[in-house]
């Protein structure tokens, strides 16, 4: 029975999450502009039509890519320790389990879990090496000249590299965000769905966005002066 209720928790904690990122999958396709994800894209690209723009620019968008680079190497870094941590705790369980496949009473919900966190970890992964690879790309075009050929024929890549970098980036910290519920649910059953519930409610904000600010403060700048 408490197995029953263990394995219960655990796919309902994973539900939750699989269930957010398809309604958030299916509202990227509906409203792309009110989507953080796509709106930063966007914010990337023009940051690097801005830059190849301004003559003398180079050495401030290599420092900024560098810093993009050095975040996203610290994800990286983040998630294959956490990867052979779990790895190191599941190896034991595992080979136990597959030593026995026609009964397999060793595949329990708490295996279930570990191997979800392994593939989370290992999406976070990958997906911050990728992020490294492009930001390390675009480094290479954002410190030519501007006003050489060669930056201008590779002016386009550069969009594209730091736009796939951006949300390559994105996906490796929120696969570590996804991860927190997973835990919580190896603690306790019961804290799994609640911690996905929680972690939910955060990413909503973070996922919508809103640019009232952004828009109110551009109209105060088209506004002519008050007479006084």
């Amino acid at each position: 029975m408490t197995n029953m209720v263990a394995w219960l928790a655990a796919l309902a904690t994973m539900a939750i999450l699989v269930a957010y990122e398809g309604a958030l999958a299916f509202g990227h396709r509906r409203r792309p502009g009110q989507l953080a994800r796509t709106a930063h894209a966007a914010l990337r690209e023009e940051w690097f039509e801005a830059v190849s723009a301004q003559k003398g620019s180079e050495i401030l968008a290599v420092q900024t890519l560098r810093n993009s680079l050095m975040s996203a190497t610290m994800t990286a870094s983040t998630a294959v320790l956490g990867l052979m941590g779990t790895v190191t705790l599941a190896a034991p369980l595992l080979r136990a389990t597959l030593g026995d496949v026609p009964a397999m009473p060793g595949f329990t919900a708490h295996l279930a879990l570990e191997l979800a966190l392994m593939v989370l970890l290992f999406a976070s992964l990958a997906s911050s090496v990728m992020a490294v690879r492009y930001y390390n790309h675009a480094g290479f075009i954002a410190a030519m000249p501007v006003d050489t050929d060669a930056r201008r024929s590779w002016s386009d890549a550069g969009k594209l590299y730091v736009r796939r970098a951006g949300i390559l980036y994105s996906w490796g910290l929120r696969h570590l965000i996804l991860v927190a519920p997973i835990l919580a649910s190896m603690v306790h059953p019961a804290a799994g769905p609640v911690a996905a519930l929680g972690v939910v409610a955060v990413l909503l904000s973070f996922d919508s966005f809103q640019n009232n600010e952004g828009r109110a403060a551009g109209a105060l700048r088209h506004e002519p002066p008050h007479p006084k």
